[in-house]
């Protein structure tokens, strides 16, 4: 059902923006809500998060051209904000922020709800940039002045959990009647592919557009260029990220080998912008922002930056001076929204893709487009309007998985018979048990191996299977690898006596949870 409508409350002028109490003061949580306990603290950047003062209604001021971009930078300053600075430090930050006017003459909009909704965008601007950094930067391809990236990011009332949701740019949508900002041409409703919004109308279409399709209010726009982005990334010391398998994609430049890398502000471009790596295209791609997102806030909050206040003004200065933002986003909302996202942590994310229907949905005129599973989306955006969270607690048994390594098969595919290759009774049982507690299908009859004098364990594997090999291996540290043509899909573990314990691992995408598939910023870490 939906949430009953609420009075609205008067929201007094102002010369400027001045945090007030958060409307949660003084009255208790609902239970979904209370997430390891009472809130700590509340909010106090007033309603949905926002200063006092009305949104001017006058044109935003004009800004030069700006570059494509990713919109991740955006979110490090939600996060880089989180220490217990002083007014002073932050004073004067949002001069470099370029504004717009993104909810001007909007009508017939949604209610408000708890929490603070925030629309991130990243603009796709080659038009912009020289040869030179065409070429340099992988931006080949005629631009479309439209948006690369789309993010819905819902911070909760209580100030302890984003959830932010990935929209996927060739999200089928009905674009309302408007005035096309290029060409000046009055079209009705018409269908186009969501990223087309900004071509025609610029921001505040965009906005109008995803609220038609979510029902969520926008309270805050915040659009940047991946200029900001690298000079972030590079100002926190490089963003790491782990891969299982090589990566490589030629359209954007990315070559990385498997394994652990920490990437500066232009690999980590190439790592994002990624389309081309395997067959899930802008999908995919919107894993890895998720991703790489949660390595962010890890290395934001992990790193010293917070406390370090040289560093945090030079993070924010290189973030916000290419970002672009409505007026009611500015020092003062930094400040309050940073002093109550105090103790955000990795964990405190959890990262959601819009349900989808079909992912190659013909329409004339329009081409290929995803439409959405509306009956589950509604319920996702239902549960961001009532500030719920949207990835059930886990489970305590649970918690030895988030610690575990990565691998690129899941255990659970990979079938192995258990051999015992030394003279120590029951160590074949041990080593069953341990790769079965790990999530391995193993046959749970372990054997006795031809050879009982065996020091190295190892694992003869059918080279067509190799990969599961290798994850197997990254289980049984020290293990050596013997290729068996014709063994066929069982892998064989002969325990030496050498073995000493098992490794806990996971697959490489972690198991979604909960009705909406959410997962949490811990889970996607290098570990």
């Amino acid at each position: 059902m939906p949430t009953p409508p609420r009075s609205p409350r008067p929201r007094p002028a102002a010369a400027r923006p001045r945090p007030v109490p958060g409307p949660t003061a003084g009255r208790p949580r609902p239970a979904a809500q209370r997430r390891g306990g009472a809130a700590r603290r509340q909010g106090s950047a007033g309603r949905n998060g926002r200063g006092s003062a009305p949104r001017p209604r006058g044109r935003g001021q004009e800004e030069r051209p700006r570059w494509g971009m990713r919109v991740v930078t955006t979110l490090s300053v939600l996060v880089l904000g989180v220490g217990g600075i002083g007014h002073a430090l932050v004073t004067g930050l949002d001069s470099g922020i370029g504004r717009v006017d993104p909810f001007r003459d909007m009508k017939n909009r949604p209610e408000d709800g708890n929490g603070m909704n925030i629309l991130l965008v990243g603009t796709d601007g080659r038009d912009t940039v020289t040869k030179e950094q065409r070429h340099k930067y992988r931006l080949g391809g005629a631009p479309c002045r439209c948006t690369d990236t789309i993010m819905l990011v819902h911070i909760s009332e209580d100030r302890e959990r984003a959830s932010i949701v990935s929209l996927p740019r060739d999200s089928y949508a009905e674009i309302p009647a408007h005035t096309d900002l290029t060409t000046g041409k009055k079209h009705g409703l018409h269908a186009v592919k969501l990223n087309a919004a900004y071509a025609e109308g610029g921001p505040a279409l965009t906005v109008k557009t995803v609220e038609d399709l979510t029902r969520v209010k926008v309270d805050h726009y915040l659009e940047v260029d991946f200029r900001s982005f690298m000079k972030t990334v590079d100002a926190v010391g490089g963003v790491e990220v782990c891969t299982v398998r090589p990566m490589k994609d030629t359209h954007s430049g990315l070559d990385l080998k498997a394994g652990t890398h920490r990437l500066d502000g232009a690999k980590a471009l190439q790592y994002v912008r990624a389309r081309h790596v395997d067959g899930a295209a802008d999908l995919g791609r919107m894993q890895r922002q998720q991703r790489f997102v949660a390595a962010l806030v890890q290395q934001a909050t992990g790193s010293g930056v917070l406390l370090n206040p040289v560093k945090f003004r030079q993070v924010s200065t290189a973030a916000l001076n290419s970002v672009r933002a409505d007026r009611g986003f500015g020092t003062d909302q930094l400040l309050t929204l940073g002093k109550a996202m105090r103790s955000f942590t990795p964990a405190s994310t959890e990262f959601v893709s819009v349900p989808v229907k079909d992912p190659s949905f013909p329409v004339k005129g329009v081409g290929s487009t995803v439409k959405w599973d509306r009956v589950k989306a509604e319920r996702l955006f239902r549960a961001l309007r009532e500030d719920r969270p949207l990835a059930p607690e886990r489970p305590r048994s649970a918690a030895s998985a988030r610690t575990a390594r990565i691998v690129d098969v899941p255990p659970k595919q990979i079938r192995v018979q258990v051999y015992n290759g030394t003279q120590l009774d029951g160590l074949g049982s041990r080593v069953d048990a341990a790769l079965k507690a790990t999530g391995f299908d193993t046959t749970r009859a372990p054997l006795n191996g031809s050879h009982r004098n065996v020091k190295r364990t190892f694992i003869t594997y059918d080279p067509r299977w190799d990969r599961s090999a290798r994850s197997l291996a990254v289980a049984l540290p020290g293990a050596e690898l013997r290729p068996v043509k014709g063994q066929g899909p069982t892998l064989k573990v002969t325990a030496g006596s050498g073995f000493t314990s098992v490794t806990p691992v996971r697959a490489d995408t972690p198991r979604a949870r909960g009705v909406f598939g959410a997962i949490t910023g811990d889970e996607v870490l290098c570990r």
